[in-house]
């Protein structure tokens, strides 16, 4: 008996790590993201694709169009009665734009895969996915509760005499003599914006596509960015510009612009992202 004890301690001691064989994890199961190689050409072939999608469904684009509308015309009203909460209210669009294109990026998939898109689905796409998107709407939440404070404390320094009203404001704006603070303003809600947009690119498409977790594809949204910080900037700034042309005028533009930028950001996706099937 006391040679079998310590024949099995021998073999438990054996089993365990040492200083001279570190751990080593296994590889990951599971698929993997890989990002592809992007051109700057690629932007405009992802919009090209977002407007065939529009063409082909335009029942639910023009209702997704009119949300947009809708979310256009409250950004004006802050802006006329609270100017200093404008720049937040336009985190909060960033914020909300993408989630509510969920559904445009569910019509989008389902053409990719040969399948007919219906407004049922697109309105329900989020249903299996709750749990990841409660805890991505929580991160872009707070970064948009620190951008309203942010716009507040810059408005603070600069205007010590209280907020001022929207001529204020506009003035203020094309005012020589206020340029500091029209580059302070605008700096501070670039790094925000550039952290929305960083964290949100890929990453809501990603979830209806792949179910994955929020902060997963967080991570995957910013490795693109990284990864192709010159498409992606001008991608950026292509998605910038034409959400400014269609507030112009009455924001009429964005029941079109809004749904056709919505198309194109799953075809971004799919454009920036490849998917390898890990081992079984």
């Amino acid at each position: 008996m006391n040679a079998e004890a310590k024949s099995l301690e021998a073999v438990q001691e054996s089993d365990l790590p040492t200083m001279a064989t570190p751990y080593v994890p296994p590889p990951p199961v599971g698929p993997r993201a890989h990002m592809r190689p992007l051109g700057f050409t690629d932007p405009f072939r992802w919009l090209a694709r977002g407007l065939q999608d529009m063409r082909h469904h335009p029942g639910i684009a023009l209702f997704y169009g009119l949300c947009f509308w809708g979310m256009a015309q409250v950004l004006a009203m802050v802006f006329k009665h609270k100017p200093e909460y404008t720049l937040s209210l336009v985190s909060g669009c960033l914020l909300v734009g993408p989630f509510m294109a969920m559904g445009l990026y569910e019509v989008s998939r389902k053409r990719e895969r040969g399948e007919l898109p219906e407004m049922a689905s697109s309105l329900m796409c989020w249903d299996q996915h709750i749990r990841s998107m409660a805890m991505l709407v929580l991160v872009l939440m707070v970064l948009e509760l620190l951008w309203g404070r942010a716009s507040l404390v810059v408005f603070a320094v600069f205007f010590n005499t209280g907020m001022p009203s929207t001529t204020g404001v506009i003035e203020a704006v094309f005012n020589p003599q206020n340029l500091e603070f029209l580059m302070v303003y605008l700096a501070v809600g670039g790094v925000f914006a550039a952290l929305v947009y960083g964290l949100s690119v890929v990453s809501i498409p990603m979830i209806l596509d792949r179910d994955t977790d929020a902060i997963s594809a967080v991570i995957t949204s910013m490795r693109v960015v990284f990864s192709h910080p010159g498409v992606m900037l001008l991608w950026g700034l292509l998605l910038s510009v034409l959400v400014l042309v269609a507030l112009w005028p009455w924001a009429l533009g964005i029941i079109v612009i809004g749904p056709w930028l919505g198309h194109a950001s799953w075809h971004a996706y799919r454009g920036s992202v490849e998917w390898e099937e890990g081992p079984e």
